[in-house]
């Protein structure tokens, strides 16, 4: 597939909208419309049998759920991905992890969206303040048993896919940790 042209068709702080003139293997032409936002990143916060999530208003869902901390730091481009992966921890749960481990680089829907997520287990952790960007206003950071999240998943009180993806990567990676 060839890129013909693009064009940026909205922008925020957050991300950018573009559409793209392509031309397909088989030479016909078509568009593909893509939304470029910065990489991500979703860290599982766990001790003890344990796994801390926040709870926040999802405004295009127009409700509250809990997932694992996550985001990214639009407008800075000189940082690596465990510094991304600390930071939203250390934002949205004031947690501080002595150990990160790495788990896998995802796509939330790589049809539509170019952003890439990587999923880090978060290990001996401390608690800080945390430091909530003007959006989190409302932001909720509890720990929870592992039966409890499984509940939550259940009742859908958790609904995000990036966790439960996250999730299943922990399960299958560090079953140890994923209670």
């Amino acid at each position: 597939m060839q890129t013909l042209s693009s064009r940026i068709v909205y922008r925020n702080r957050w991300m950018s909208v573009r559409e793209d003139q392509i031309r397909r293997d088989d030479l016909s032409e078509g568009i593909y419309g893509v939304v470029d936002k910065p990489e991500a990143a979703i860290v599982i916060p766990v001790e003890g049998g344990r796994v801390h999530l926040v709870e926040q208003f999802k405004y295009p869902a127009g409700a509250r759920y809990w997932e694992f901390p996550q985001g990214a730091w639009e407008g800075k481009c000189d940082y690596t991905p465990e510094e991304v992966a600390r930071g939203e921890l250390l934002e949205e749960t004031g947690l501080v992890a002595a150990q990160l481990i790495h788990l896998a680089r995802i796509f939330v829907a790589y049809g539509v969206l170019s952003q890439p997520i990587r999923v880090w287990a978060a290990t001996g952790l401390t608690q800080h303040q945390a430091q909530p960007e003007p959006e989190e206003q409302g932001i909720v950071h509890r720990s929870f048993t592992w039966a409890e999240f499984h509940q939550m998943v259940a009742s859908g009180r958790i609904a995000d896919s990036m966790t439960l993806a996250a999730y299943a990567l922990l399960r299958m990676q560090h079953p140890e940790l994923a209670g």
